[in-house]
């Protein structure tokens, strides 16, 4: 990367600002239904590095620099000097695929590898590519044979399109007890990160979506006072409800809230590369996960597609609706914008995303609502759809819940390229293990990296209180990763081959209807249509069986 790009890039990207206190209602938010309990105790011999690490460059204390990115990395160094000589890699040159959206990611890499390159002597060099750019490189390299890169920053969901085309090199023995894997989050646990029996991933991230909400917003008397004689049904509350939702957004079209417009939720409609579709989901899966079948994609038997069941079509319909009472110009909104351009920047009461939002929420100079967010799992549905019977179920246990267990994190995976060069190889396990340290997890979780939590020992608040967070905005944070990641009804992605093709031709049919040019079944029949013709070219009856094996059926 050239200087230029790299200091045009920092100019751009997210900073770091002090921590500020919560109100006392974010106290209440991670007092209730959380799973985290006192986990993190036994990782106590870690503490002093661990407590080290947090002081880079310290809460409160400004943006991390690539100066201190090199500091961290080479505080968690101790493990790669066990297995690696100092200069054991030299003349060896590595080539390492990844994002470097919102200077995250692959930026930040370099920083923590900079002092691995110096001690073992392998030198990196860097492809570093944009959100939506990211799958029609990877499937380019995968489709032509032209792997051009040895470690890959890539999602689970991805596993079939590589690890099941042999692209990936399988994990040394050694690289396992290094990083670890015993500390992973369970549902990151194999078969997550395997293919046919073998390990190929390092685990950096662990992902679900989750529910990000201005607490000033539904503690404002003015709108509470507005709901009620307008005569909305219970109290002006954090809606728990997708149904909710709708309201609330609906609601405060028109309304001013501290002398701006107030705005409800923060939908995502422009394609992202395929990733957009997360966001559809994140909508849907409430109404389309049942508590009583694993699948909500597909028909488990058939592979028939059940984007076009009236779960999904209402959750297109829902967006349709929603619309016009968001932003002005949110059907130019990507996924990035409604994150880091609007919500953080003051625009809007509620987004789902990933955990990046948490994260820089009280830590970016660009965040203007720090002293004012609170988090939560995925709202939930009155109803949920039973694909079974065809018909609206209404659960005992009142609504349903389903969190998105989105993209299951990012990993490192090392290219099966390597495999003949022993030294080579030796050395693209190192680098990816350096990154999959479990230290160097906790920094990557505390500050804004683009990951978010993934490990077991992640979740001790007392390190992030240490730290200099407020213990109530933390735990609120955590909860609402911990709670999603340990629901019974977590609605968890397939890695089945061509799953992005999959996402991508959706988004591209989705953008019809959200400009108007097609109804919510239209468009949900041609993402039908156009999911048939995938499976039938990447094979239906396997696409069947690997189906069934990612959901454990």
């Amino acid at each position: 990367m050239k200087v230029s790009d790299f200091e045009r890039m920092m100019a751009i990207g997210l900073s770091r600002r002090a921590i500020l206190k919560t109100g006392a209602s974010l106290g209440a938010v991670a007092a209730s239904g959380s799973m985290l309990g006192p986990i993190g105790s036994a990782f106590a011999q870690d503490a002093s590095l661990r407590t080290q690490i947090l002081q880079v460059p310290g809460v409160g204390k400004g943006s991390p620099t690539d100066a201190d990115w090199q500091k961290v990395g080479e505080m968690c160094l101790e493990a790669t000097k066990k297995s690696v000589k100092q200069g054991e890699f030299a003349g060896v040159e590595l080539s390492f695929m990844g994002l470097n959206n919102q200077n995250l990611h692959n930026v930040l890499f370099r920083g923590f590898l900079k002092p691995w390159e110096d001690y073992t002597g392998a030198k990196i060099t860097w492809i570093d590519l944009a959100q939506a750019d990211y799958n029609p490189r990877l499937q380019q390299a995968i489709a032509t044979g032209t792997v051009d890169f040895d470690l890959l920053e890539m999602g689970a969901p991805f596993e079939g399109d590589v690890c099941g085309k042999g692209l990936a090199s399988e994990m040394p023995d050694w690289v396992k007890t290094q990083i670890d894997m015993d500390d992973y989050v369970d549902y990151l646990k194999a078969p997550v990160g395997t293919w046919d029996g073998k390990t190929y991933r390092v685990s950096v991230d662990g992902d679900c979506h989750n529910f990000n909400y201005r607490t000033d917003y539904f503690t404002d008397a003015d709108l509470a006072k507005a709901w009620k004689d307008e005569g909305h049904e219970g109290d002006w509350a954090v809606p728990r409800t997708w149904q909710k939702v709708q309201e609330v957004t609906k609601f405060l079209k028109g309304k001013k809230i501290g002398g701006t417009d107030a705005i409800g939720y923060l939908d995502s409609p422009k394609a992202w590369g395929g990733f957009g579709f997360y966001f559809l989901g994140s909508r849907a899966t409430a109404y389309a996960k049942h508590p009583d079948d694993k699948a909500w994609l597909f028909d488990t038997d058939t592979m028939k597609p059940r984007i076009n069941n009236p779960a999904w079509v209402r959750a297109i319909q829902d967006v349709i609706d929603a619309l016009p009472s968001e932003a002005g110009d949110q059907l130019n909104a990507d996924p990035g914008t409604a994150a880091f351009q609007q919500f953080l920047a003051g625009t809007g009461s509620m987004v789902s995303w990933w955990g990046d939002v948490g994260a820089a929420a009280r830590t970016s100079d660009t965040s203007v609502i720090g002293d004012s967010i609170g988090f939560d799992i995925l709202p939930g549905s009155d109803d949920v759809y039973n694909s079974k019977t065809g018909t609206w179920d209404k659960l005992a246990s009142g609504p349903n819940f389903a969190p998105n267990m989105a993209y299951l994190g990012w990993g490192v995976y090392v290219m099966a390229r390597v495999d003949s060069d022993e030294k080579k190889k030796k050395a693209a396990w190192s680098a990816a293990a350096h990154l999959g340290g479990k230290d160097l997890a906790l920094w990557t979780a505390a500050y804004p990296s683009g990951f978010q939590c993934y490990r077991k020992s992640q979740f001790d608040i007392k390190e992030w209180v240490t730290a200099g967070y407020d213990e109530a905005f933390i735990s609120s944070y955590l909860a609402s990763q911990s709670n999603s990641y340990n629901h019974p009804n977590a609605a968890i992605e397939p890695r089945i081959p061509g799953i992005f093709q999959y996402y991508s031709v959706a988004e591209d049919e989705l953008a019809k209807v959200f400009a108007g040019q097609a109804s919510a079944q239209e468009g949900a029949d041609a993402i039908a249509a156009a999911w048939e013709k995938v499976t039938d070219q990447l094979g239906r009856e396997k696409q069947i069986a690997l189906y069934k094996a990612s959901l454990g059926a």
